[in-house]
């Protein structure tokens, strides 16, 4: 069973990091404490694993098992969990599904699966969702990708998945264009049976949100969760002026992290984290490769410019 069997995915979500030692092993300890940071900040409503930002596509079944369990230890008792499903085939995508509930995990973030690039059709999108669903009763947040890489959902059929997949609760969206995003928020959040929207659009996360997303999903929130929160709010009450500054301190952050390429992002926020003081090493896995130094001191710049390290800190570390 779930540990929070009702959850409703809403409100700001982080999506954490996954530390490694330099031998490319996970380092447990230093997750433990990372789960333990971000889960402190108050206003969050749950937390993302076993997603891009732990770098699901090069981590085992037995990794992924193993994140899932460490995260339950550290955090379980305090937040929902939501676990990533990311696989290439649906039969796999059902047997994490089942892992998942299994662990504790209280809801699914599906990815969609990359023989999508090549082509989908509707009933393909809800076969994939259908095996997941069967597999489990944990609610299921779609992963909507940018239509222009093939694996993005076409509105008639999230529409469809909506109507059909009783247990599908939100989308993150990650629909890059405006009008299209402010079409998908007002249709999915319009239906009979209401389908929240989670922004993932960290670049330009104010005007997302302004334009009435239900929350946000992001591996941003690994550093910046009580900014993420403090600007969820202020959206949700209206007050712009506030938004604005709070977003004014993202704005820099989020120039550093989602520079190109873009692939990049979360080992940039590894590196953020090394310069706070929050994590002992930067180490990615293979295919990724460390930054470089002159990116680093961008990112350094970056923290500086939001309010998060000094410039006497910037000095020295320089």
């Amino acid at each position: 069973m779930p540990r929070f069997s009702t959850y409703q995915p809403a409100g700001v979500i982080p999506a954490v990091l996954l530390p490694f030692n330099d031998d490319l092993s996970i380092d447990h300890a230093s997750f433990k404490t990372h789960l333990t940071d971000v889960a402190s900040v108050e206003g969050i409503s749950a937390i993302t694993v076993n997603a891009h930002s732990t770098e699901v596509a090069s981590c085992t079944a037995d990794e992924q098992r193993q994140v899932m369990e460490i995260a339950g230890d550290t955090v379980g008792d305090r937040l929902p969990i939501i676990h990533g499903v990311y696989a290439e085939g649906s039969i796999e995508a059902a047997a994490i599904a089942r892992r998942a509930a299994a662990g504790g995990a209280s809801a699914l973030l599906v990815f969609p699966p990359g023989p999508f690039t090549l082509g989908q059709s509707a009933e393909m999108v809800l076969a994939h969702f259908r095996r997941i669903a069967d597999a489990t009763d944990l609610p299921l947040i779609a992963f909507q990708y940018p239509r222009s890489t093939g694996q993005g959902y076409p509105l008639p059929t999230l529409l469809r998945l909506g109507d059909e997949i009783p247990t599908l609760r939100a989308i993150k969206d990650w629909t890059p264009e405006v009008p299209q995003h402010e079409v998908t928020i007002r249709s999915l959040q319009g239906m009979s049976r209401p389908i929240n929207v989670l922004s993932t659009n960290s670049p330009w996360l104010l005007s997302s949100l302004v334009l009435g997303c239900n929350g946000l999903l992001s591996g941003s929130g690994s550093l910046i969760a009580e900014l993420q929160v403090r600007l969820f709010r202020a959206v949700k009450a209206n007050d712009l002026a506030e938004a604005r500054r709070i977003n004014d301190r993202i704005h820099p952050l989020a120039r550093a992290f989602y520079a190109d390429p873009f692939v990049d992002m979360h080992n940039r926020m590894k590196e953020a984290l090394v310069l706070l003081g929050k994590l002992s090493r930067a180490v990615v896995r293979p295919p990724l490769v460390k930054i470089s130094e002159a990116e680093i001191k961008r990112i350094r710049e970056a923290l500086v410019e939001a309010g998060m390290l000094s410039g006497a800190s910037e000095t020295r570390a320089a």
